[in-house]
Order: structure tokens, then C-alpha cells, then sequence
């Protein structure tokens, strides 16, 4: 049997996990952008923040997800479901580019609009609301973009602990040596990320400040 062919019989469960893995992804994100944002905005406010909470989120980069996974797990209320536990560890490898990439595009933005700005009577809120946070969205939304798809890519090792995903078809296929079903898990999450990073690319070049 080939690899259409194992898609073709198995249609309706590889759409099934499909879900799940946009479900996980969808959520994780999400959390991720709610907190990541206001956290590189809060660091453009108080500098003596940014290490901190920068070297945070770096060092829960550099842990490997299925520690992570395992760190987790007796927390409470979250590590009863696994569903739960991969959208939290999923959220916290998706904060270092939205937290770095807010940071960068809000810094960047040329000092002199914003004493002009300023010189027009403009209050702090309104200089963020109106000329920061426009200004440096096509930078943020490229952090959104590289969070997505690093989300895609480890919402596959949440099928370790029973999450779901297109991460079932892969250590399925890997208990069973067999390449068909782990490309059936394999290729629908590299095209997923394709389609993430393509999509989001577009929206990023069209938000750019002309």
C-alpha cells in the first residue's frame, strides 16, 4: 500500500487528526499572542524588564518539548488533561518570537515621529495606539509567523502524551516501521506550516509601512 493510498482508505481519520492539530495549534497561538504581545510591549516601557523576560523565554526555548512535557505535568488541573498540557507547553515555545519581535518593531520605530508626535500633544497611550503598534505590525505579525509555525511543527510531539495530532500517525508509524503512515503524519503537518508561514508571509508584506 502507498501513501495516497493509506490517505484514501484512511480519509476520514487523517481529517479527524488534522483538527486536532489545528485545534492545538489555533489555541496555543492565540494564548501565545495574548500574552507574548503585551509582554514585548511592557518591555519597551520598562527596559530593566527586558532581560528577564527575554532570558525567560529563551531558556524555555532551549528545554526539549518531552521535558517540558514532563515538567508539567503535576501542575494542577493542567497536567489532568493531555490536551491542556500540550496547549500550555505549545504556548510557552511560542512567546520568544512574539516577545522579541514586539520589542524589535516597537524600538525601531523612528524616534523622530515620535517626538513629532509628541510635539503634537499626543499622551503615551495614544503614541502606542497610534503610531507605535501600526508601525511596527508587519514585525510583530512576522513573530506570529514564526510562532505559528513552530507550533505546528511541536503540536506533533503532543501525540507523546496522548493529545492527539497529526503526531499520532508518526509514532504510530514509528512502533510499526512503516513509512506510509508516518508520511501520512508527516506530510499533512509540513503542508500546514507551509500554508501558515505562505499566508501569514502575505499578510506581513501588506502590513508593511510604506
Amino acid at each position: 500500500m502507498n501513501f495516497l493510498q493509506f490517505i484514501l482508505n484512511n480519509r476520514s481519520q487523517v481529517v479527524e487528526l488534522t483538527l486536532e492539530h489545528l485545534w492545538l495549534v489555533g489555541i496555543s497561538t492565540v494564548l501565545a499572542v495574548l500574552v507574548g504581545i503585551p509582554l514585548g510591549i511592557l518591555i519597551t516601557r520598562k527596559p530593566s524588564l527586558s532581560k528577564p523576560v527575554l532570558g525567560t523565554a529563551n531558556v524555555i526555548q532551549t528545554i526539549p518539548s518531552l521535558a517540558l512535557f514532563g515538567f508539567l505535568l503535576p501542575a494542577p488541573w493542567i497536567g489532568e488533561r493531555s490536551d491542556r498540557l500540550a496547549i500550555l507547553a505549545l504556548t510557552l515555545y511560542a512567546l520568544l518570537p512574539l516577545i522579541r519581535n514586539t520589542y524589535t518593531g516597537i524600538m525601531g520605530v523612528d524616534r523622530s515621529v515620535l517626538e513629532a508626535g509628541r510635539g503634537m500633544g499626543m499622551t503615551d497611550r495614544q503614541l502606542l495606539w497610534q503610531v507605535e503598534l501600526p508601525l511596527s505590525l508587519s514585525v510583530i505579525i512576522a513573530g506570529i509567523r514564526v510562532a505559528t509555525v513552530i507550533s505546528v511543527g511541536m503540536a506533533t510531539i503532543a501525540a507523546a502524551i496522548g493529545a492527539g495530532g497529526l503526531g499520532e500517525f508518526i509514532f504510530r508509524g514509528l512502533a510499526m516501521v512503516n513509512n506510509q503512515v508516518i508520511l501520512a503524519g508527516a506530510i499533512p503537518a509540513a503542508l500546514l506550516a507551509i500554508f501558515a508561514d505562505f499566508g501569514l508571509g502575505l499578510l506581513e508584506k501588506r502590513l508593511q509601512p510604506r
